[in-house]
């Protein structure tokens, strides 16, 4: 189980740092606050597209290097390119040529290599959790993926701290207006080394059944594993289990809650804790190395009790105890004006985040067993992880405009969407 999710921890690296770095890198290109949400679309909405069709074609994908590690390493060595060029859109002099919808031409550098970024990460990503659908028992799913929660947020950790790192070890963490600074770039390439080493690691550590074999871990008829699996996503999607349905709506309050989380604790601790909205200052950009920090206190959070998650009877309890206390963190933010006093915010939302990487996808595929479309399932479960930041990107600056204009409030509005995901949870049946 520790070998077939290690690579998880290089891929959530790279994960790491756009999750808490692009609404720096934009906001220092030149991107308006209120625009800050529109760019959190792409994301998900690579994912929504990317993420069925992965599955899908893996479900197909029976050959000598196996049938879901191809995509894996395909997806990885494409996102280490694209991180090397990202955090460097501010340094191509771009950012006085105007393009059209109010964007610079490096915002639109940025974002063409945000699209191939994340694209590239959403199809190293699924394979590692179809990888646990296809070799795992249903006892140790939950085992396994808290495990893979746990290597997702040590990867988190680190992905969070490296830019105040290189800036405690003397690199410059200040650059010219609309330039990316270089503890933020030296941060993309170490997690661009580290990505594709843990993935290889993965990708030689593991042997995948041929079918055969995966026919008899579980349970079905031989030929059926070997025939390649013909049904469309949305003939699919239309014989979908329940259980499917009803974790995808505790995700979608979930999800939008975090899309918050991303998109504007910079802004909100910048002016909650230094006192300041100019996004040229060294104080924001200071702000901007302790969202890292703050991330990591909360992927400590999530380590920490992604090792109690398991030890619950009943799954459904842990995955409503769980939101509850990271609602309790999201809340807190908006009274909080000491940058340490938010430890404990960002450590208690650590707490919703295990769960959420581990449980759905445990109940998920407890419902999909011997399922000849797990590939696909999960890609289009996927579907219930973007879905639901499009929507909150796509509304972001509008909601933001109704709270007064307030990056803070935000967050206050993330925690009441995890109580609602809390008390859907009630509706899944295992």
């Amino acid at each position: 189980m520790w070998n077939l999710s290690f690579g998880f921890f290089g891929v959530q690296i790279a994960y790491a740092l756009q999750s808490a770095n692009i609404s720096r890198i934009f906001a220092t290109l030149g991107a308006d606050p209120h625009q800050l949400s529109f760019f959190w679309i792409l994301p998900p909405l690579m994912g929504m597209i990317v993420q069925p069709l992965i599955g899908k074609w893996s479900d197909r994908t029976w050959c000598r290097l196996g049938r879901r590690k191809p995509y894996l390493l395909a997806g990885a060595i494409v996102a280490v390119l694209v991180m090397v060029f990202l955090p460097n859109a501010g340094s191509l002099n771009l950012s006085t040529a105007y393009l059209f919808l109010g964007l610079n031409a490096a915002m639109w550098f940025g974002l063409f290599s945000l699209i191939f970024l994340d694209t590239s990460i959403n199809v190293a990503m699924q394979p590692f959790k179809m990888m646990v659908g296809d070799m795992v028992n249903e006892k140790q799913k939950a085992t396994a993926y808290s495990l893979q929660s746990f290597l997702c947020n040590a990867g988190s950790l680190a992905g969070y701290l490296f830019p105040i790192f290189f800036t405690w070890i003397g690199i410059k963490n200040v650059a010219p207006e609309g330039v990316v600074p270089d503890s933020v770039i030296y941060s993309f390439y170490a997690g661009a080394a580290i990505l594709i080493l843990c993935v290889l690691f993965t990708f030689f550590k593991v042997k995948e059944m041929p079918p055969q074999e995966y026919a008899e871990f579980h349970g079905i008829d031989p030929k059926t594993a070997e025939e390649k699996p013909s049904e469309g996503l949305f003939s699919l999607l239309a014989k979908a289990p329940k259980t499917f349905w009803t974790v995808g709506l505790v995700q979608f309050f979930c999800w939008s809650a975090f899309l918050y989380m991303w998109t504007y604790t910079n802004g909100a601790i910048a002016a909650n804790c230094w006192g300041t909205t100019d996004v040229a200052s060294a104080d924001y950009q200071a702000a901007g190395n302790w969202v890292g920090v703050l991330f990591a206190v909360q992927a400590v959070g999530s380590i920490l009790w992604a090792l109690v998650i398991p030890k619950f009877r009943n799954l459904k309890t842990a995955y409503v105890v769980s939101l509850l206390v990271g609602a309790v963190g999201f809340a807190s933010v908006l009274l909080i004006h000491d940058k340490y006093v938010l430890f404990g915010s960002y450590f208690l939302i650590g707490f919703a985040w295990a769960a959420m990487l581990a449980l759905p996808f445990t109940l998920l595929t407890n419902a999909l067993e011997g399922s000849p479309y797990m590939g696909s399932y999960l890609g289009l479960f996927n579907g219930t992880i973007c879905l639901p930041q499009i929507v909150a990107a796509a509304t972001g600056g509008l909601v933001m405009s109704l709270v007064g204009g307030s990056q803070a409030m935000m967050l206050l509005l993330a925690g009441i969407f995890l109580v609602a995901g809390a008390a859907c949870v009630s509706l899944i049946k295992k």
